[in-house]
């Protein structure tokens, strides 16, 4: 029986399509989630995709944070249903508390769209496990709001607990340390501000690089 991974839809979310098509080119069986929804429909897991949801309005990913399918997204992750958070699915997931720190606004403000590589700090989680400690990849990159910030205190935090998942190579947004993605104390939610879905074939995309989140999740969910 293949894994089940669910795709929430909220209204404003632009790449929960790919996000699908990645789960698919992964082995993995699609099931579309719809915000106002609080069935997960018995998914495996739960990818939280990238977008402008409600129109980044109050602050991004904040009205989505509320939403009925995200208290049953909570509630799952807190039994170790592994979830990934892709760009303005990463502002809802630190909205919603399951991760935490916040994506503020680019240093210069400006809003980036460029393909990034990104160092792998930790392929522990069920997002990076078919990935190599200190491997580049390659992945496009587009958001206006994604500077990773945390009080100090969370900052050491994660770094001592080896939490930090991605780094940027160059910064081009101002995070805290390079961070671009984090995961949580069980190694099951993570969230990123790059797109892996847009990584999945090379017609379309800079490298395969972003097909491994998804197969290391199909694997985590074999496991």
């Amino acid at each position: 029986m293949s894994a089940k991974i669910g795709v929430i839809t909220f209204p404003g979310t632009l790449d929960d399509v790919d996000a699908a098509r990645a789960a698919r080119l992964a082995g993995a069986e699609v099931v579309s989630l719809w915000h106002a929804d609080a069935d997960l429909k018995n998914v495996d897991a739960v990818v939280v995709p990238g977008g402008f949801s409600y129109g980044d309005y109050l602050r991004s990913g904040a009205i989505s944070a509320l939403a009925p399918v995200m208290q049953s997204v909570i509630d799952a992750a807190g039994r170790g249903m592994p979830v990934l958070g892709i760009c303005n699915g990463f502002q809802i997931l630190t909205e919603a508390h399951l991760l935490p720190g916040a994506l503020t606004r680019n240093q210069g403000l400006h809003f980036h769209c460029t393909d990034a590589y990104l160092t792998v700090e930790n392929n522990t989680t069920a997002w990076t496990n078919t990935l190599e400690v200190g491997q580049k990849i390659l992945i496009p990159s587009k958001h206006g709001e994604g500077r990773f910030q945390a009080a100090p205190e969370t900052v050491r935090e994660l770094e001592a607990e080896g939490r930090v998942v991605f780094r940027y190579t160059d910064n081009y947004n101002g995070s805290v340390n390079a961070i671009a993605g984090i995961t949580n104390e069980t190694g099951r939610v993570v969230g990123l501000m790059p797109h892996p879905e847009h990584a999945v074939e090379l017609l379309t995309g800079p490298s395969l690089d972003g097909l491994q989140l998804f197969l290391s999740a199909v694997g985590s969910i074999a496991a």
